[in-house]
């Protein structure tokens, strides 16, 4: 299976850790994933953005494990941050669990989230290659 990451010349640059398109083959399965806090495991929520955007990061790459995928079989990412927050963090964790990786990706400032210790969600859509690909 081959996930085709493109920037067309016809649009301007990407201007952050993204590409403008992805193009899935026929018959690939698709993880959707839903959003990610910074919450441990203990249901408990560290004080920071940057904790927290660390460990929405290290859910995603832990539920791409589980389903025998990688982070560059993400496809989609959506982030949702509080307005306000340092989103030089958020990229940060993102770098670190995400490499080099450039899926198609959103990011939104929010007013506020669920729960107000949060301050950033993330939801990802991954390409999954299924046996008839093989």
């Amino acid at each position: 299976m081959t996930l085709n990451f493109e920037n067309p010349i016809s649009v301007h640059a990407p201007l952050g850790l993204y590409s403008h398109t992805v193009s899935v083959p026929a018959g690939t399965e698709l993880l959707f994933i839903s959003g990610q806090l910074g919450v441990r495991q203990d249901g408990t929520t560290p004080p920071t953005i940057a904790e927290q955007a660390d460990l929405v990061f290290s859910n995603i790459v832990a539920l791409l494990k589980a389903h025998n995928l990688a982070p560059t079989d993400i496809i989609k990412l959506t982030t949702f941050m509080v307005a306000g927050q340092d989103g030089d963090a958020v990229r940060a964790a993102r770098l670190k669990h995400l490499g080099s990786h450039r899926p198609a990706s959103t990011a939104v400032f929010v007013s506020e989230l669920v729960d107000p210790a949060w301050f950033v969600e993330v939801e990802a859509i991954a390409a999954k290659r299924n046996k008839v690909n093989s």
